[in-house]
């Protein structure tokens, strides 16, 4: 199968579909299923972590869909309870040993943890992987500016991709800025806002006049703004309907009409990294 889901060029060269699947909160022994339902409709981008507990129940999916492992972009992320440079290493092989991979896409810290202070040792063991050839492109979660410059500033390194919580109530203007001065992709994941945006009522209009679902307008905001997304569902409806926003295009109107809908971070749903122990 052809994609339709177009790519984005990472800083070191690697080509990273821009729109997956994510399976936050999926149990690990339901997993499988809504996995196969998405590289059945055409999805490339698998995103788990280890904190979510259900990287086995990915591995198999992966195993009986047939898909050459090559054809799959496979992101997970390092527990917070691993971080640290030889923790990192233990924790890395096992994913992969869940997994049933021998090597990764694309491997993330899920958050920086700065009261635990960490996340530069971390990062030295990431870059160890990454010189090794065992994971392709390195990145982050949920990394303010602050933290990404330090892990520049001491290991000479910047992650390729930041994955945080980015929606139309919550667009993180100023995070997207200095991300597009370094060459950062940007990764939403609630790129629905957890589903409270999709009862806005201008995305609702404009899902009406384009004879969409509110999400597929969501989701269409973000690739036209070159975001990678990643939508989390377990209906097979729902996995299906948001890969169906390849067939048509926001206007400049529309896309401002998206643009007033920012509410700052009273639209945040989840944690601020800044003050996130990992608990």
């Amino acid at each position: 199968m052809v994609s339709l889901v177009p790519t984005v060029e990472l800083t070191n060269d690697v080509s990273m579909p821009q729109l997956g699947f994510g399976v936050w909160q999926v149990d690990n022994d339901e997993v499988e299923q809504p996995v196969l339902e998405a590289l059945s409709t055409g999805y490339r981008l698998i995103d788990t972590a280890e904190g979510y507990g259900n990287e086995e129940g990915v591995g198999k999916a992966l195993q009986r869909s047939g898909i050459p492992r090559r054809d799959i972009f496979l992101t997970t992320k390092l527990d917070n309870s691993r971080q640290g440079f030889d923790e990192t290493l233990r924790a890395f092989d096992e994913s992969l040993g869940k997994l049933k991979t021998d090597y990764l896409d694309l491997f993330l810290i899920h958050w920086p943890l700065p009261m635990r202070d960490r996340y530069v040792e971390t990062w030295k063991a990431f870059i160890r992987l990454h010189q090794e050839g065992r994971i392709r492109a390195i990145g982050v979660s949920n990394f303010l500016p602050e933290h990404i410059e330090r892990l520049q500033a001491e290991t000479g390194m910047m992650p390729v991709v930041n994955q945080l919580e980015l929606h139309p109530e919550f667009q993180q203007r100023g995070v997207r800025d200095v991300h597009r001065r370094h060459g950062i992709k940007l990764e939403a994941y609630s790129p629905l806002g957890s589903g409270a945006v999709l009862d806005n009522p201008e995305i609702g209009a404009i899902a009406d006049r384009k004879g969409k679902t509110p999400a597929q307008i969501i989701l269409r905001w973000h690739m036209q703004q070159g975001i990678i997304a990643i939508p989390k569902s377990v209906t097979p409806d729902r996995i299906r309907s948001n890969f169906e926003i390849f067939d048509f295009e926001l206007s400049d109107d529309d896309m401002a009409s998206i643009a007033g809908l920012d509410k700052g971070e009273e639209g945040r749903t989840g944690s601020d990294p800044a003050t996130f122990d990992g608990g």
